[in-house]
């Protein structure tokens, strides 16, 4: 049996893992889309690693386009088998993947406008909406902690990973030569104690562990700070400044969280009677998903829903959908407070935002979840001075925050609390994935000193024999 990676191999995102079992049959775990990598990006997004045709069963994690974001050009390839699931991951993805195939619609007509100028000949999208339609096709959904045939002599069990509505770690038990196997993969774990989702669950215990490294190497501030933080930027920008407040959030799982606790605001009667503008529909339609699965909430939020129907809904809200609507919240002028996606602001409306507002000291940049270096975001995280938009340059007047305790991602103590229920002289050998590589490094020895005695930094494109 071997396991190869062509994915978050000492990069972040891109997950990608593939197995292939002694008699030939291959599984794919994710078949995600690299976000954030600069001008190499599409290079990487355009070669999967391996062959489409030969997969014979993909099974999905979560909805992320990261994790996703690749399988209509899977099955645009040639991959015709099932691709299991979790209910709401099947419904996110879908969006998710039209969402990705609409962007690089636009985004190539926008190009082949300017090559034609160059005379150069035009390019394609890597896929088109008819490819993701047909990829969700193939989508087959199971619940959590139901243990079902993948394919001859596989099992594979869902368990809560805590990371967005539907994550899940994936657990297979693989029976070859008479001997049964078992691997668990991650996906991207969650925090404990979520402001709105169940803590990740406790899983059987593993040979063999893919675990994911995000924030393998640091802490998040308190979760239960989270609204409090967000309500000292309101103050200080929109009240205190008279500015706009600007959020670039992930439309699955960030802007949720937002909402939540400005709706908590607002319930507490603490929340300035401003407008809040989310200018993303399809954070719109992750929205009404999320509302679709009350029973993936924890204890707190199903408390709530016994005197309040809507977490995610409050007096000043006003989700946009038309680019005439998103326009017009440029012209403005008074405080106010934009959450937008792309989470990295490395795409979509946010760019928009960022461009028109990045140049007035009233004005803040809030920064709330993960950022890729070379990303938009991640160049302003990291305090540039002036960064290029639309290929232009800006410089940053604006002010430039972030608040630490949004993410989704489980710090060290939450990766370190998750394979808390794992006998370390029991796994032979733990796979560091999805992070940067210094930070997988700082993870690899952390997970030594916890007994782990063989912990792996897998390269890209790198494939190791399981014994």
């Amino acid at each position: 049996m071997k396991l190869s990676f062509h994915g978050a191999a000492r990069t972040v995102t891109g997950s990608k893992h593939l197995l292939t079992l002694k008699n030939g049959k291959q599984i794919l775990l994710d078949c995600g889309m690299f976000q954030g990598l600069g001008k190499e990006t599409g290079d990487y997004n355009k070669q999967l690693g391996f062959e489409a045709s030969e997969i014979d069963v993909m099974i999905l994690s979560h909805a992320h386009i990261d994790h996703s974001g690749l399988i209509p050009l899977l099955v645009k390839q040639g991959f015709t088998g099932s691709i299991f699931c979790t209910p709401a991951t099947k419904d996110l993805a879908a969006i998710l993947m039209e969402d990705s195939a609409t962007i690089q619609r636009d985004d190539t007509r926008y190009l082949n406008k300017r090559r034609e100028k160059q005379g150069l000949p035009p390019v394609e999208p890597i896929y088109d909406i008819e490819d993701a339609t047909r990829a969700v096709s193939q989508f087959e959904t199971i619940e959590y902690n139901i243990w079902f045939k993948v394919i001859d002599g596989v099992e594979a069990m869902f368990t809560d990973a805590g990371h967005i509505i539907g994550s899940a770690s994936v657990h297979l038990k693989i029976k070859e030569d008479g001997k049964e196997t078992t691997l668990t993969f991650s996906g991207d774990v969650g925090r404990y104690k979520d402001m709105i989702l169940k803590s990740p669950q406790t899983f059987p215990q593993a040979h063999y562990i893919i675990i994911e490294s995000t924030y393998g190497n640091s802490l998040h501030d308190d979760v239960f700070n989270s609204t409090d933080n967000l309500l000292q930027w309101i103050q200080k920008t929109c009240i205190e400044k008279k500015g706009k407040l600007i959020i670039p959030a992930f439309s699955v799982g960030r802007t949720q969280e937002l909402l939540y606790s400005l709706n908590q605001l607002s319930l507490e009667n603490r929340l300035p009677k401003l407008p809040v503008y989310v200018d993303s529909p399809l954070s719109a339609e992750a929205t009404s998903i999320l509302k679709k699965f009350p029973k993936y909430y924890n204890k707190t939020v199903q408390k709530i829903l016994e005197h309040d129907d809507d977490p995610f809904d409050f007096s000043g809200l006003h989700f946009t959908s038309s680019a005439d609507e998103s326009k017009s919240i440029n012209q403005y002028k008074q405080p106010c407070i934009i959450i937008s996606a792309s989470g990295m602001a490395d795409a979509g409306r946010i760019k928009h935002h960022i461009a028109n507002n990045i140049g007035d000291a009233k004005n803040t940049i809030l920064l709330v979840g993960y950022c890729e270096p070379n990303s938009l975001g991640g160049k302003l995280m990291n305090g540039q001075k002036e960064v290029r938009i639309f290929g232009e340059y800006y410089e940053v007047i604006a002010e430039v925050g972030s608040m630490r305790s949004m993410s989704a991602h489980g710090d060290y103590d939450d990766l370190c609390q998750y394979l808390s229920c794992q006998n370390p002289n029991l796994v032979k050998e733990v796979f560091v994935v999805h992070g940067e590589v210094e930070v997988q490094m700082e993870f690899q020895q952390r997970l030594i000193k916890k007994g782990y005695k063989n912990v792996v930094v897998p390269a890209m494109h790198e494939t190791i024999n399981l014994a």
